[in-house]
């Protein structure tokens, strides 16, 4: 059974840094590389410098539970159409302005209540509720990385599959083992400049793109991408152009893209939402550069959230927002012409 706990009680020991001379703590976990006196936390808020070793304040500590449709995350080639618990902690190792999660994501420890959670009972209370994955979610769980692998584990042990939502903003010395029990990860691709990511996410553009070049030459974790398209920021054609052929050369044309509509949040409230012609048309430019399989997001749009044979173009799998209202798909193949639809679909 899960208690209510104070997050403040969460220590635990966290893995990637190193001591420097002066004292102070560097975090190797995400390309930040922050450098920790005594007693101060880092950009994410709950990896910190206590008594000469860095500790990790969100181990154990989710700030809450939810089930959902794996279409949620946004995820459309991994298991359409099951359920998966879902959970995060507290805060971030970025900054964006725009965040739709906020309220966790730019939360310290303290200002949340949380629960306490063994990874053991993370994957009973899955398996409770009949969810065959989980998905480390709502705020980054590259910042809770520990929590993350000794919880995809024992997930991995009990038969369940594991789901990163994330930014990608992590070293490369911490990769390998944050993904090493991972089967599908959805990459928030915050946009396609270097600027963009430093003025409106305060972080850096490569090494999101490296972490993504990774995880398809060198792991078997599953990928989709979602960018949130914000009208005057990230929206131009010749951004998505650019964005869009950079997935076929690096990735392959089979990684599914999701644009997803920005509605007004946190720091970011004077741009309007994104208008669907925006998306419709950021769907058709990605296409056209090669992308299979193009889908988008918090708006309703039967096509635009349609799964298609890109042999014969029938319709496969046909969504209502992230409901699955029909499934034409013979195992992994077209149900019409036979071609295998890339994904991982049992």
């Amino acid at each position: 059974m899960l208690e209510t706990g104070n997050a403040q009680a969460g220590h635990h020991p966290a893995r990637w840094w190193r001591r420097e001379e002066d004292g102070r703590i560097t975090c190797l976990l995400c390309p930040r590389l922050c450098k920790l006196a005594e007693g101060q936390a880092g950009f994410c808020f709950i990896r910190r410098h206590e008594s000469g070793a860095l500790v990790s304040l969100g181990y154990g500590r989710p700030t809450g539970f939810a089930v959902d449709p794996i279409e949620k995350k946004p995820l459309h080639h991994f298991l359409p159409g099951t359920s998966i618990l879902s959970f995060g902690t507290t805060g971030c190792n970025l900054g964006c302005r725009f965040c739709q999660n906020w309220d966790m994501s730019s939360a310290r420890p303290e200002d949340r209540s949380s629960l306490c959670a063994t990874p053991e009972q993370v994957v009973a209370l899955a398996q409770r509720e009949g969810c065959p994955s989980i998905a480390y979610t709502y705020n980054d769980p590259v910042i809770f990385a520990e929590y993350v692998i000794d919880t995809a584990r024992e997930a991995r042990a009990a038969g369940i599959r594991n789901v990163l939502v994330t930014a990608g903003y992590v070293t490369a010395e911490a990769r390998g083992e944050l993904f090493r029990f991972v089967d599908a990860a959805n990459v928030d691709l915050k946009g396609f400049t270097e600027e963009f990511y430093h003025r409106q996410a305060s972080g850096h553009l490569a090494p999101v793109l490296d972490t993504l070049r990774w995880l398809k030459r060198e792991t078997n974790v599953w990928i989709e991408i979602t960018t949130l398209l914000i009208p005057g920021l990230n929206d131009s054609e010749e951004e998505i152009r650019r964005q869009s052929g950079w997935i076929v050369e690096n990735l392959g044309p089979d990684v599914p893209l999701h644009f997803s509509a920005f509605h007004p949040s946190f720091r970011m409230m004077d741009r309007p939402p994104t208008p669907p012609e925006t998306l419709r048309r950021a769907r058709e430019l990605a296409m056209a550069e090669g992308v299979q399989f193009v889908y988008l997001g918090n708006i309703l749009d039967a096509e635009g959230q349609t799964t298609r044979c890109p042999a014969c173009k029938a319709a496969l799998i046909e969504r209502g927002w992230q409901d699955v209202r029909r499934n034409r798909l013979d195992g992994d193949r077209c149900g019409s012409c036979g071609t295998s639809i890339p994904g991982v679909h049992a």
